[in-house]
């Protein structure tokens, strides 16, 4: 059975190029739709590049944070068009 932490990246890694999600969808793909609270403090941790955290934001269509950095997240989503 896998762990919170490890259905929330696996749940990360599905996002598809181009595309974003919230943390609160991520929660609940996740199977626990009222901890995205947890979602944004598991993807800070989370160093792997193989894990897109920079495609999730936040509800209000803002991007929230990322751990390397606000300008990258930027860079990462124009780059595979999710933003202009």
């Amino acid at each position: 059975m896998l762990n919170f932490k490890q259905k929330v990246l696996n749940v990360v890694r599905g996002i598809p190029r181009g595309s974003t999600m919230t943390y609160k969808e991520v929660a609940r793909r996740a199977k626990s739709p009222l901890a995205y609270r947890a979602v944004g403090s598991i993807l800070a941790k989370n160093f792997d590049v193989k894990i897109p955290c920079h495609r999730v934001i936040k509800s209000d269509g803002s991007l929230g944070d990322y751990n390397r950095g606000i300008k990258n997240k930027i860079k990462l989503l124009r780059q595979e068009s999710a933003i202009k």
